[in-house]
């Protein structure tokens, strides 16, 4: 916190206003409101690509307590819109912190409100549902009246193609570490670092390739397989990824999804995805696995999903598929398997840094999937 204490307001579409103090950058933010139930793992949040676009409200009372390191980083800056917490932490704690998260969200231009009572607020986007939003702080805060309009004239996220801010603008590659056991192209929707960690650890090499690119492309990188990486906006608008999707899965690579790859591969099979009233946010989410009953408590940010029934099976153009995983909370589905080309994919986050690590073996089982594809061509 700054020391000097300066007013600042959140304003919602639906004319609610709460206020607090300025944290972070002063001045003027819009975006989406959602709230994050994590209790840990604020840096990560805060850089994650799939956040772009999004004023967050964290519902853990105190924040900032481990300050900012330079290795926790899920990308080269931070993605959220804005930054809602209750108690920031007014001294850092943590051998491996460089400074305060408020250093951090001021250095780039983060605009974000403290001192807000983020029970209330959480307790009214459960009962109304995300909306838009703005922060105002500083020279920026104005009467209610011009901070909702403000706010009402912003885009929805509903119909927002955003991927294309998040991707990378060139390939790169991530050397396997060791031995290099297959070679995968990832198409970067909002690519978190750890994504590609995970991948080499196990032998792969990773060619990152901007959303833009085609198949041949993907092609010239002669990939054993496939992988759809998280990332923001509405799937219905990523029509390249989709189709990109349905060439890979007529040449029978191996693909996984995550996240906003897992909507892509839905309707790239022919599924339909929604619009969730509050999304789900946080590292604390249930998913039953159809096919065992198994329970993995998991990382989830997403405020889209795909259409379906736990354990639905369903005609593609591929084949049969199936709805392999589903949130015992709301029936949301979580995840596809298709049984006749080799595609799988989740809509949580395996590759979750600060945890929980239940699901990190679906990473072995893609490695099987590249495995049985290349021992079919030997």
């Amino acid at each position: 916190m700054t020391a000097t204490r300066v007013p600042a307001a959140l304003a919602l579409e639906d004319g609610r206003v709460f206020r607090g103090a300025a944290y972070g950058a002063q001045g003027r933010t819009l975006g989406e409101v959602v709230f994050c139930t994590g209790m840990t793992g604020y840096q990560e949040t805060l850089t994650d690509p799939s956040y772009h676009r999004q004023i967050v409200v964290q519902t853990a009372p105190q924040i900032g307590n481990t300050g900012w390191n330079d290795e926790d980083d899920e990308s080269d800056r931070i993605w959220v819109s804005g930054y809602v917490v209750r108690d920031p932490a007014r001294t850092p704690s943590n051998w491996r912190s460089r400074r305060t998260l408020d250093e951090e969200l001021r250095a780039q231009g983060v605009v974000g409100i403290a001192e807000v009572d983020t029970r209330t607020l959480t307790r009214h986007i459960r009962e109304h549902g995300a909306m838009r939003a703005g922060v105002f702080s500083g020279q920026a805060l104005g009467s209610d009246e011009e901070m909702a309009a403000a706010v009402r004239e912003s885009p929805s996220m509903k119909g927002a193609d955003l991927a294309g801010e998040v991707s990378t603008p060139q390939p790169y590659v991530v050397p396997a570490q060791g031995q290099r056991r297959f070679r995968v192209a990832a198409l970067d929707l909002g690519i978190k670092s750890n994504t590609p960690r995970l991948l080499t650890s196990r032998g792969i090499e990773v060619h990152v390739l901007p959303m833009t690119s085609g198949l041949d492309d993907l092609l010239a990188v002669q990939p054993d397989g496939v992988f759809l990486s998280n990332g923001p906006g509405d799937p219905e608008t990523q029509t390249h990824a989709i189709a990109l999707t349905r060439e890979v899965l007529q040449r029978r690579l191996p693909l996984f999804g995550i996240c906003f790859g897992n909507q892509i591969l839905g309707r790239a099979l022919g599924l339909g995805t929604y619009k969730m009233r509050y999304g789900h946010r946080g590292i604390n989410i249930p998913v039953i696995d159809v096919a065992t009953g198994r329970v993995a408590i998991t990382a989830q940010n997403h405020g889209f999903a795909l259409e379906g029934e736990a354990g639905q099976r369903f005609d593609s153009p591929f084949g049969t598929a199936t709805i392999s995983h589903y949130c015992p909370n709301d029936g949301t589905v979580e995840g596809l398997r298709c049984a006749e080309v080799p595609a799988f994919s989740v809509q949580y986050h395996p590759e979750a840094a600060a945890g929980p690590h239940d699901a990190e073996p679906l990473f072995d089982e893609f490695v099987s999937l590249l495995e049985a594809a290349n021992a079919k061509k030997d």
